[in-house]
């Protein structure tokens, strides 16, 4: 759905995104996670030809972009660097003066894809009033009724989910994995960790302008060589193990073994209940702590 090869950004000396080699595949929950000032506004942007790329290739739904971009964004669905809107307008006006300049505009069924991607974001009762009226958070999904304006079988978000409430985000995460259920490849930028942990199937991270980690969330998240315990027996758990316990919360012990199969057998002849047996697995903020230098808006001080 998505290829880019050493896709290269340069404004003068500054290098936004540096020879990135980027892959998104049909039916993907893709996400690009990096800290703001990383590259992940300026990558997107390429991707549906907004900014021309300073070097590299870029393949959109198997076409050239930006030379034949004009081809597919009728099948692309796109919110970058938050909702654009008339502020004077009502935001069914606004959608329906979105999808007119849209390419392959249809004016026949305008009103009902309209009310129908309203009702998605949960803007089903929005009123006459302007745009400039709305909260942060109905900004945000009235610009994601854009791009789900055309039935995508690609939507670009970038930050998808700022402004909104913890229900909202909910919402909206419920939203994208019905998409993608139907068939809608999904890519996603994000500085929030926890959304791209509890959404995405496939990862990114960008650091400074490259693309410092790509592969599926559950290959990245590898087994820490920890066991997380549960018995009602912790006392005797603990005596038996024999300093291997590193941790322990109430009945749960996190344990330094290797094998839960062979640590499940040993608690259990020495008489030990045990309730639960669980491989602690690093999380994403590990994998993004490993791989990253550090914070790409931090100023240190000069000595």
């Amino acid at each position: 759905m998505i290829k880019t090869k050493d896709l290269t950004k340069r404004y003068g000396r500054t290098t936004a995104v540096d020879a990135v080699d980027l892959e998104v595949r049909e039916g993907d929950r893709y996400g690009l996670l990096g800290p703001n000032g990383s590259g992940k506004t300026t990558l997107v942007r390429m991707l549906l030809g907004l900014v021309f790329a300073t070097r590299g290739e870029i393949e959109v739904l198997g076409v050239p972009v930006p030379k034949r971009v004009r081809e597919v964004l009728p099948s692309i669905g796109a919110m970058v660097e938050g909702p654009g809107a008339y502020p004077n307008m009502s935001g069914r006006t606004n959608l329906a003066l979105f999808d007119a300049a849209g390419p392959g505009s249809m004016r026949r069924d305008r009103r009902r894809r309209v009310d129908e991607a309203l009702e998605r974001v949960g803007l089903a009762g929005i009123d006459r009033r302007p745009v400039r009226a709305y909260s942060l958070g109905m900004r945000q999904r009235l610009g994601l009724a854009g791009a789900l304006l055309r039935k995508p079988r690609l939507l670009i978000l970038d930050e998808p989910t700022n402004g909104l409430d913890p229900r909202g985000i909910h919402e909206v995460r419920d939203l994208l994995t019905a998409l993608n259920a139907d068939g809608t490849t999904v890519f996603l930028s994000s500085h929030l960790l926890a959304e791209i942990e509890a959404f995405c199937s496939r990862v990114g991270v960008m650091d400074r302008g490259r693309l410092v980690v790509q592969d599926q969330l559950d290959l990245l998240r590898t087994p820490t060589g920890r066991v997380v315990v549960g018995t009602p027996m912790p006392d005797a758990a603990v005596a038996l193990l024999d300093g291997r316990v590193e941790g322990r919360d109430g009945d749960l012990l996190t344990v330094r073994h290797a094998d839960p199969g062979a640590l499940n057998t040993s608690l259990v002849e020495a008489g030990v209940t045990v309730t639960s047996m669980v491989p602690e697995r690093r999380t994403l903020e590990q994998v993004v702590l490993d791989a990253t230098t550090g914070s790409s808006d931090r100023v240190e001080a000069r000595a």
